[in-house]
């Protein structure tokens, strides 16, 4: 699997100290890098309501980040389906696409991305839901190519820009619904490892052996999405994850603060109970050394018959997370550009 595919998930991370408009020029500095060191995508992510994530608004960032790369491909990973209108997702990123043509990725998912009163604030209804997804994703293919059926509301709707293909959509997931659903309407699948409690390895063989090709894809193809953090050593790599335990922690509380540092995280008092609550959800991190750390995620990316992985990395010192994509680029011997 030495040719397997690396990609990037950027929420962009705030750290403390650090402000939200640092958070988003970090972005654009390491989409440039993943451009010159060979990764195939760079996806932002769509979380409302934090004081960690500046990543807000993928379709604004994903303009941004690809007119300063010139060959990785540039995504929402993901757009919250639920919390737009379908018709304005698909013409903003019809505009994507003619901006910058073959080079745009959207991917949907059905969660709100944030808690229950800003979902709602964001919809303005309380009657809109997960449950809605399939019939909003439909919508969206519709009003993109303009085949709202005789009798239809939407019949004379069609989004614009004319004359441009929507770009490739991905049903981004963390279970075997979303698995299902892919494969039924024939998407591609992203798996949300890096959060998900559930093994992958269920959810993405199910996708493949229940795929159906369709209008969008003749053949299944899947994304495997990872927690890691990579360092020149292991000491450093544990340092590290040890404020990634710190921030999990004050998620789990409901806390809205930035991403703390390693040396907030030694500094805080931590009881024995929530010492073993993060070793459990150390178990979704992949850590240490590169050579390490790489055949931990080919290992994964075997089991799930992953066709490519994506790689979240929370890191405080924006060098550091730097230097983290850098380590694994060269242990899985990417393509330079």
């Amino acid at each position: 699997m030495q040719g397997m595919k690396l990609s990037i998930l950027d929420l962009s991370p705030i750290p403390s100290g650090s402000t939200a408009s640092q958070a988003l020029q970090n972005t654009l500095e390491l989409a440039q890098l993943a451009d010159r060191l060979g990764y195939e995508r760079y996806w932002l992510a769509e979380h409302h309501n934090t004081a960690a994530i500046a990543s807000v608004a993928p379709e604004i960032m994903i303009g941004q980040v690809a007119r300063v790369t010139r060959r990785i491909r540039v995504g929402a990973g993901g757009i919250m389906l639920p919390n737009h209108a379908p018709l304005k997702v698909a013409e903003a990123f019809l505009t994507l696409e003619a901006l910058f043509p073959g080079r745009i990725d959207l991917g949907i998912g059905r969660a709100p991305g944030t808690d229950p009163v800003t979902a709602r604030a964001l919809r303005r209804t309380a009657s809109l839901g997960a449950e809605d997804f399939p019939e909003q994703l439909a919508d969206l293919f519709h009003f993109a190519r303009g085949d709202f059926p005789e009798g239809h509301p939407f019949r004379s709707v069609q989004a614009t820009p004319p004359g441009v293909p929507l770009p490739p959509v991905w049903l981004l997931g963390s279970s075997d619904y979303s698995a299902r659903l892919a494969a039924r309407l024939g998407l591609a699948f992203s798996f949300a490892a890096h959060f998900s409690p559930f093994d992958p390895v269920l959810p993405m063989r199910l996708y493949r052996a229940q795929f159906r090709p369709s209008e969008h894809r003749a053949e299944p193809h899947a994304i495997l999405a990872v927690a890691a953090i990579c360092a020149d050593t292991r000491a450093e790599a544990e340092r590290l994850a040890r404020a990634l335990d710190l921030f999990w922690l004050q998620i789990r509380r409901g806390e809205r603060r930035p991403l703390p540092s390693p040396e907030e995280a030694e500094a805080y008092p931590w009881t024995a109970e929530e010492l073993a609550a993060v070793q459990e959800h150390r178990r979704l991190l992949f850590l240490g050394e590169p050579d390490e750390v790489a055949a931990g995620i080919r290992s994964l990316a075997l089991a799930t018959q992953a066709d490519e992985v994506m790689v979240v990395s929370h890191i405080h010192d924006h060098r550091q997370r730097l230097r983290s994509y850098e380590l694994l680029a060269e242990a899985f011997a990417l393509d330079r550009t």
